[in-house]
């Protein structure tokens, strides 16, 4: 009988998981004893750190974006264009938008990644800008490119968030933006923060502040916006606090996936996972990696690229009879850029304090050069 494994969303974390599971069970497929399926809503992956570049005119939305034609090995799995509408773990089946018939499973795994909630803050839509999605990137960018004087306001809003570092980058680089344009003296730069420091995680934390002071960008931390008032360009706290802006870029609220909840998965869209096996503990046979898996580590690409490793071998022992032992240790690795032409660079696990490098531009032509061959990620050959 055959097993059929269904991946649904095809960004970072399902088509490594795809690719690394059709070439460790390609002999089974092959045989007909195994079939991977890959469910997508759209036909392209769109990768999401390129996002940042876009909104100071560095990449293009083309950069950005790859077939998943050209991403999957099609040779092995199957590549389904298809919105899923609902899942029925005890049935273990999947309704689809464009097909009546839905589909079955033995094995699912979920990772169709987070989706920004700006409605959740009043007058943020109307108000702010972000860099989260290819429309704020470019909305931005515009933008950015007219500002010359004025308060540009980076308010982290929305926690967890993707791309945990981002917002510290944007306005290191902002900063050093404005100087190479020489207006940095007519523009004031503010971070904010919603707990009382400048990141979660300390050790970033300690070094980005260092760095706004010695670069005179304000921090204000424990600040919990609340509202936007869009005419008189103003953000206002649950502390009782406000602050002026001529310039808004938020990261806005995250939300899981409306499946995950209905299916009983998790509260609030995010699927609860062992974290180290990535089995779901609500339903048998499914499993969850990337940002829509509940893991106490950062919603970063990398989680979601070592997690598909972990989960590939896991399925592959399942599917052969075999007790499944490899395990995931929260492994991260992120590039942080500190300006235009310098980038540090943190590794860790579960439990772990990340040391934070010396800022090179080594590091930051290697963070350019990973971005370029990502695509080789994706494909699972790195």
């Amino acid at each position: 009988m055959t097993e059929r494994i269904v991946i649904v969303g095809g960004g970072t974390g399902g088509s490594v998981l795809t690719n690394r599971l059709t070439d460790e069970l390609s002999a089974e497929i092959e045989a007909g004893d195994v079939e991977v399926t890959l469910v997508n809503d759209t036909p392209e992956q769109t990768y999401k750190p390129m996002f940042l570049y876009m909104a100071f005119g560095k990449k293009t939305l083309h950069d950005a974006r790859r077939p998943l034609s050209d991403l999957v090995d099609l040779r092995h799995a199957n590549l389904l264009i298809d919105r899923v509408t609902g899942v029925d773990t005890e049935r273990k089946h999947l309704t689809l938008a464009k097909d009546d018939a839905g589909l079955d499973y033995d094995h699912l795994v979920l990772a169709m990644g987070a989706d920004l909630a700006p409605d959740e803050v009043p007058g943020l839509k109307e108000g702010g800008h972000h860099f989260y999605a290819p429309d704020g990137a470019e909305r931005l960018r515009d933008e950015l490119a007219n500002f010359t004087e004025g308060h540009l306001v980076l308010s982290v809003i929305g926690v967890p968030h993707m791309c945990p570092a981002a917002p510290v980058e944007f306005v290191l680089m902002a900063d050093a933006w404005f100087r190479e344009r020489g207006l940095r003296d007519q523009v004031e730069i503010t971070y904010t923060y919603p707990i009382q420091r400048a990141h979660g995680i300390k050790t970033i934390a300690d070094w980005a502040t260092e760095l706004f002071e010695e670069r005179d960008i304000n921090l204000e931390t424990f600040f919990n916006a609340e509202e936007v008032d869009p005419d008189a360009k103003v953000l206002k706290t649950m502390e009782g606090t406000e602050l002026d802006y001529d310039l808004l870029v938020a990261i806005p609220p995250h939300t899981g996936s409306e499946l995950v909840s209905e299916a009983g998965l998790g509260e609030d869209g995010w699927v609860e996972v062992d974290k180290n096996t990535l089995e779901a503990k609500n339903a048998d046979d499914v499993y969850a990696i990337g940002d829509v898996a509940s893991l106490p580590t950062s919603k970063a690409g990398s989680v979601a690229h070592y997690a598909a490793g972990t989960l590939a071998d896991r399925l592959a022992s399942r599917v052969r009879g075999l007790v499944p032992t490899d395990t995931y240790d929260g492994k991260t690795i992120c590039f942080i850029e500190s300006g235009m032409d310098e980038a540090t660079f943190v590794e860790f696990s579960y439990g772990d304090e990340p040391v934070v490098r010396e800022p090179s531009q080594l590091l930051h032509w290697s963070k350019l050069a990973y971005n370029e061959s990502y695509w080789l990620t994706a494909r699972g050959l790195i």
